[in-house]
């Protein structure tokens, strides 16, 4: 170490320095006429990524940026535990007791029911004044934490609580939470390594935001907090101090790495316009987690390989802690194999590649610097925009709709080709043999739904179940809710896979906003399409459910006999969707990569 430390620097003096005129002049020639400009990479967030970065990129920001603040300690790898609605969560406690004891530095628990979550027995299975514990509940924030106060009387918690009140994002409606969330903030405030408050970008990642967005949405949400929270009894310095974050990180190696690196950059400058003290921008803590917007049920191995980009971006990027999910966990109970897998890929990235042991990787690099500045421009400029529309509590339904618009163009580039989802639209498995069963994974009210592949692996699912029952010869039928708008991707899909001298012209969509189905016996497969209006009287029908009872919400799957769905289908008007040229058994089997045999007279 000694040696290392005395050496002199590295010099490559003996290659001659090479300009960026030079560099440009380079390109045009291997590029043989053709424009420079074609080589740039179009982002979402709407800007582009230049073909190559030089030292002039540095001196346009100004010179080097200083390296931002970073943990002195490499990350904490915190294995998330689901502790489901109804249990004490005895079993979770007792899972993660072993986990720590096999490589975990702490655990997160999302208690869906933390009235039940059984805090004697977690401070009596696990040293709470050493051991880093996260939490998240959907309710009553600051009565799970007085519990675990009292559990633990005399000590100072580690780790973290979030607030995740459901389908809107922390923050957007704190009319409602004030008093809890401020007492939470008293609760923490002997407790320097226990953060109460949470600012949940992850709730914007993992519905398809851009990176822009995700970082803009993440300041939205903090500036409401700052602004909402503090009084006499809670003082902002308090509330800014209980703050920290969490991110979702997807497999954009480098965006991801610089979309971390612009929220340290923007949280010295949110804090500075709240006019707080500088030094709580060091101690702002990150907590990262791999996307749910980027997992896949199909070949669902490929999961391993998107979270080790994912982590490694997140932990280049400066995250405190992180979680890695299991490979399987969309339709897998928890179990022990992919939990380890999903352990060791933190302690592998720390223990064997040694990414822990610089502070800031990124720092001085002319791509990643001028990409985190562009970042940092972008969100702060998108950020402003809301504040001075009237901030999140007032836009709330505006950052859902850009959210929206953005994960709808997604679906359409995934369906198209153009983005690839390994396993999914590309590079499929045909003989896939799934390890769940389609027909209890969809009618599960638990199956996520928002996730970027979810429009084309929901169809490979249904037809799936299509082929069984065909080769089953069973009597009853099913319709299968595939989703708004699906029709278009299973159009843009089908276009993809055929080869270009026998693409037919395709038949217009059918309206927009009304509902994909597929409808499946035996003897035949139907893609058709509904309004929203129809299908719910249809499922109301089908499982005889009276119209006063309004909260009825129908399943994606519905199944009946034969008869029943056959005239079902008549009364209620589904529309089909044509495809030109080819029946729908062709179409389903070209989308699951198998050839269908000639008819034969």
């Amino acid at each position: 170490m000694d040696e290392l430390s005395s050496a002199s620097p590295v010099s490559f003096a003996e290659f001659p320095a090479v300009s960026t005129a030079e560099w440009q002049a380079r390109l045009a020639r291997e590029l043989k006429g053709r424009d420079p400009a074609t080589l740039r990479w179009p982002l979402p967030d709407g800007f582009s990524l230049e073909p190559f970065y030089h030292r002039e990129a540095l001196v346009a920001l100004g010179g080097p940026p200083a390296p931002l603040p970073h943990p002195t300690a490499p990350w904490l790898n915190v294995p998330s535990l689901n502790v489901p609605a109804g249990q004490d969560g005895r079993l979770q406690i007792e899972q993660a007791a072993d986990a720590l004891a096999r490589g975990a530095d702490g655990m997160h628990f999302v208690c869906h029911d933390a009235a039940t979550f059984d805090v004697a027995y977690l401070a009596e299975r696990l040293p709470l004044a050493s051991t880093f514990v996260g939490y998240t509940t959907t309710a009553a924030p600051d009565a799970l934490l007085g519990r675990l106060v009292d559990a633990a009387p005399g000590t100072a918690l580690r780790g973290f609580l979030r607030f995740a009140p459901g389908a809107v994002p922390a923050g957007a409606e704190l009319a409602d939470y004030r008093a809890g969330l401020r007492r939470c903030v008293r609760l923490a405030t002997a407790m320097p390594d226990f953060r109460a408050l949470a600012v949940n970008g992850a709730f914007f990642g993992n519905r398809g935001a851009t990176a822009t967005q995700q970082i803009a949405f993440s300041l939205n949400t903090a500036a409401a907090l700052l602004a909402e929270l503090p009084n006499d009894e809670t003082p902002a310095a308090e509330v800014a101090a209980a703050l920290h974050l969490h991110i979702a990180v997807m497999p954009g190696y480098f965006l991801e790495i610089a979309k971390l690196r612009a929220l340290r950059r923007l949280w010295a400058t949110l804090l500075h316009a709240f006019g707080l003290p500088a030094e709580l921008n060091a101690s702002l803590r990150i907590h990262t987690t791999t996307a749910t917007w980027t997992q896949t049920t199909l070949d669902a191995h490929t999961n391993l390989l998107r979270h080790t980009t994912e982590a490694m971006s997140a932990v280049l990027g400066g995250a405190d802690s992180l979680s890695v999910a299991p490979f399987d966990c969309l339709f897998a109970d928890s179990n022990e194999f992919s939990a380890r897998l999903a352990r060791n890929l933190s302690v592998l990235l720390r223990e064997e590649a040694g990414l822990g042991r610089v502070q800031d990787p990124a720092a001085g690099s002319y791509y990643l610097e001028t990409l985190t500045d562009q970042l940092a421009r972008e969100a702060w400029a998108l950020f402003q925009r809301i504040e001075v529309a009237g901030g999140l509590t007032q836009m709330r339904g505006q950052l859902l709709e850009e959210i929206k618009t953005v994960a709808n163009e997604t679906f359409r580039r995934i369906a198209s080709g153009h983005q690839v989802v390994v396993g999914t639209n590309r590079f499929q498995n045909p003989h896939e043999n799934f390890s769940f069963h389609p027909k209890k994974l969809l009618r599960s009210a638990e199956f996520d739904v928002t996730r970027a592949a979810y429009p084309t692996e929901v169809l490979r699912l249904a037809t799936a179940l299509h082929f069984e029952r065909r080769d089953r010869k069973s009597k009853r039928a099913a319709v299968v809710l595939l989703g708004a708008n699906t029709n278009q991707v299973i159009l843009e899909s089908f276009l993809q896979m055929l080869q270009a001298h026998e693409r037919p012209e395709l038949a217009a969509s059918h309206p927009a906003g009304t509902l994909s189905l597929l409808y499946s016996s035996a003897e035949e497969a139907t893609l058709m399409y509904a309004t929203p209006e129809q299908f719910r009287r249809f499922a109301r029908f089908i499982y005889q459910i009276p119209t006063e009872k309004q909260q009825f919400i129908p399943p994606a799957l519905l199944s009946a006999d034969l008869a029943t769905m056959h005239e079902a289908v008549r009364v209620f008007g589904f529309q089909e969707m044509k495809v030109q040229g080819y029946t729908t058994e062709e179409v389903l089997a070209r989308l699951q990569g198998r050839q269908v045999p000639p008819v034969t007279a």
